[in-house]
């Protein structure tokens, strides 16, 4: 009696589809989403007498309706986007993936193996332990480069490396407090990759090239000119420490020092940044730099036949402010100098003279160059 009421109904649909296959089509979405509810609630019979009919209509109707999770985190949802070409279907992969994964079995894995192997896959391992793993992925550098890589795996990687909690973490290691509102982004992962930030797995370098004159010759009929040139390097750090580096040696043998936050380098500068975002949306980074301090032991026999001379003591501090741009293809990958002094503190009085340099053309702009070394090992996860 049942399967004589299912071929009538299924008739009287094919004769509607006919008629109007925009219709068809809405029928076929309804019957759809009624046989997902039905199986969400245990009722498998019901469920498959509804994909039927819906199969029926549009039989390629699983692929134009997309899921998102419900609220209540049971699984698939009653909301629903629809896929009327590739591009809506790519904006919204991420739903539509969790929507192939619920509709297979109950006990269905992230991740499948292609081939039969002896040891054991990775798809065994537990949800939890598989997102400690992305956050080792991720460490404590912030590097979403290769979170998004190994989001191309497989759709099941695809989900985790999309885990709002991850971008959320990296948003507020970057931000901290200021981003505590999604607002007027739609995502972490938005926020992340569109709000104006230093980048962190390279370094930016500015070269400074100038003709210097010379002296006059003995015999004064010539005078020499010198062509002088040296680099500017910066790196930043997520923790808000920063280096900086004058010197005229080249990228190739000065980059690789700078891996780690304590190079073997004397004349570096060692300190904190913070971003600053103005009224007129112009990112702003402002750092306070010091000479690296090395504690030298005092040798008293030196100075144990005669008086020592007392010397005042100061301490050097470098105050810079630069602005954030992008240029080309890539974001955030210059700094425009707009401010640069010189602090000198003298600790027996306490008083502070600020020496300001003019920001000319020898302050030209850094830019970012991207170092795969910085990282390729992490140190601790996010």
């Amino acid at each position: 009696m049942a399967e004589a009421e299912e071929d009538c109904h299924s008739d009287l649909i094919r004769a509607d589809d006919n008629e109007r296959p925009g219709e068809a089509n809405l029928q076929a979405r309804e019957l759809f989403l009624k046989a997902v509810e039905q199986e969400q609630n245990g009722a498998l019979y019901e469920a498959i007498k509804f994909y039927r009919l819906a199969m029926q209509l549009v039989p390629d109707i699983e692929f134009k309706i997309t899921y998102t999770w419900s609220p209540e985190g049971d699984g698939v949802g009653k909301s629903y986007i629809e896929d009327g070409d590739d591009d809506g279907k790519m904006a919204d992969l991420l739903s539509y993936f969790q929507q192939q994964l619920a509709l297979q079995e109950s006990s269905v894995k992230l991740c499948q193996p292609d081939l039969d192997v002896s040891q054991t896959h990775i798809s065994v391992l537990p949800m939890e332990v598989l997102m400690y793993i992305f956050r080792w992925v991720v460490s404590s550098d912030l590097d979403l480069r290769s979170l998004e890589q190994l989001s191309l795996v497989c759709r099941g990687f695809y989900i985790c490396a999309r885990d709002p909690e991850i971008w959320r973490q990296a948003c507020l290691r970057v931000w901290g407090r200021s981003c505590n509102k999604l607002v007027p982004y739609t995502s972490w992962r938005e926020m992340f990759l569109e709000r104006p930030r230093v980048r962190f797995d390279g370094v930016y370098i500015s070269k400074t090239t100038y003709i210097r004159q010379g002296e006059q010759s003995l015999d004064g009929f010539y005078r020499a000119w010198h062509q002088v040139e040296y680099y500017r390097y910066m790196r930043f750090f997520p923790d808000g420490q920063v280096m900086m580096l004058t010197t005229p040696e080249d990228p190739q043998s000065i980059v690789p020092r700078l891996r780690t936050k304590n190079p073997r380098t004397d004349a570096i500068l060692l300190g904190h940044y913070r971003l600053s975002q103005d009224t007129d949306n112009q990112t702003k980074v402002f750092a306070v730099l010091m000479k690296k301090k090395e504690e030298k032991p005092i040798d008293y026999h030196k100075y144990r036949y005669f008086r020592r001379v007392s010397v005042q003591e100061t301490e050097h501090s470098f105050h810079v402010g630069l602005q954030l741009c992008s240029s080309g293809r890539q974001r955030f990958n210059k700094l425009v100098w707009i401010h640069h002094s010189c602090n000198i503190t003298y600790k027996s009085t306490g008083e502070t003279a600020v020496s300001a340099f003019d920001i000319d053309k020898m302050y030209t702009p850094l830019f970012f160059a991207r170092v795969k070394s910085f990282t390729a090992f992490s140190e601790k996860p996010l």
